[in-house]
């Protein structure tokens, strides 16, 4: 891994902040490296509006700003000074980046400064796509790689890690009292959001919730997999999150779909390496 003070600036704000993609970025040819990483600072910078913003119309101020910086990136327009801005605009312009991809990704973060919890695993799986698929896809457009199994591949890998994500997140959300588990699941299996989610103590309805979103998750990347044999050697970097979701969805399991068990708190030291061995085995 390359030393923190080789990197440029843009690569460190990426290292800290989203480590995984970080990582997934290094196994890019070199001169898509880059416009990887002005990806990943891109969404960097709108996932975290609502941690930032104290009320919802400020988060709401934020994300324009970026549409509008959008508006002025495909239409040729000057781009505004900003250390994500500039080296996205040259992403967007050098490899013709699909703008819808990035207008479903501002939208996904204007749900987080909703607080709703989803109506049901299938608009939480909408979400997962909205949220993280579509930047799968940006990838796999800096990659050059367009091709229907990899687009199909590239959809279930983002569903499935946004949710083992959010599954691994769950602590985090619930000190802040937001809930990302389908409000359905939660109604049939009788779980007590507010004594239970976010007062930080597991129960049997949790871990129930906790395994059918797992299960799900799981069933994204099997589609995902499926698919290798007709996915592009090229479309690998792009397809690695699949590897460290499917790290997180059994260290999950192992502590019995228990979101606060205390193992799952410790850092994985083996991301890097399980990307590694993933990416000299060309398999995600």
């Amino acid at each position: 891994m390359p030393a923190a003070s080789a990197l440029s600036p843009l690569a460190r704000l990426v290292r800290q902040h989203d480590r995984d993609r970080f990582l997934t970025a290094l196994f890019a040819p070199a001169a898509r490296r880059d416009e990887l990483l002005a990806l990943y600072a891109f969404n960097y910078e709108i996932a975290k509006t609502r941690e930032v913003v104290s009320e919802p119309v400020l988060g709401q101020i934020r994300l324009q700003w970026w549409r509008e910086s959008l508006d002025a990136i495909y239409a040729g327009d000057p781009v505004r000074g900003h250390e994500v801005a500039t080296p996205l605009a040259a992403a967007i312009r050098g490899r013709g980046l699909t703008r819808a991809h990035f207008d479903a990704l501002i939208a996904a973060r204007e749900f987080d400064l909703s607080g709703e919890a989803p109506e049901s695993l299938a608009a939480l799986e909408s979400y997962a796509e909205g949220s993280s698929a579509r930047l799968v896809w940006l990838a796999l457009e800096v990659l050059g790689e367009r091709g229907e199994s990899a687009i199909a591949a590239g959809r279930a890998v983002g569903i499935a890690y946004a949710l083992a994500g959010l599954l691994r997140a769950l602590p985090f959300h619930a000190r802040m009292k937001r809930l990302y588990l389908p409000r359905d699941l939660c109604l049939a299996a009788g779980l007590r959001v507010d004594a239970e989610v976010f007062e930080l103590r597991s129960s049997p309805a949790l871990r129930r919730i906790v395994a059918q979103v797992a299960a799900a998750a799981a069933g994204h990347l099997a589609k995902a997999r499926a698919r290798r044999g007709a996915v592009p050697r090229a479309a690998l970097p792009a397809l690695l999150p699949a590897v460290l979701a499917g790290a997180d969805l059994a260290s999950l399991a192992r502590a019995e779909y228990d979101p606060f068990d205390r193992r799952l708190a410790g850092r994985d030291t083996w991301r890097s390496w399980r990307l590694t061995l993933a990416a000299l085995a060309r398999r995600y």
